[in-house]
């Protein structure tokens, strides 16, 4: 297990993001304007850096990663912040972003969200 939290809020604009196929992660002590657009959750460290063909899970959900931004694992690691994005491309479209390969999750709180 490289990475494992529990959603604690979910920001009131997060159910628009996911229709673009975008969630956003952040620890739960995000500033008020990004916490609206986020999931937070508890803070965990994270093991290991997250590659392309690595798992994560989100409730019952499991997604392939098929692409890592150069700035992903940093952001994950100092903030717990990352976005994830359901589109399967293996070249990120921003340094933050983890692509994955799957359906948008229906997420609420208390889902676990796990990297392996």
């Amino acid at each position: 297990m490289k990475y494992r939290v529990e959603i604690i809020k979910i920001g009131e604009l997060v159910e628009e993001l996911l229709g673009e196929k975008i969630l956003i992660l952040f620890n739960a002590d995000a500033p008020e304007d990004l916490a609206e657009i986020s999931v937070l959750h508890t803070g965990y460290d994270l093991v290991e850096d997250v590659k392309s063909g690595d798992k994560v899970k989100i409730g019952d959900m499991e997604y392939t990663v098929t692409g890592v931004g150069s700035e992903a694992n940093k952001t994950l690691r100092e903030l717990g912040h990352c976005t994830l994005k359901f589109n399967g491309l293996s070249k990120t479209e921003l340094p933050g972003d983890i692509s994955l390969k799957g359906q948008i999750p229906n997420i609420k709180k208390g889902d676990i969200i796990s990297i392996y």
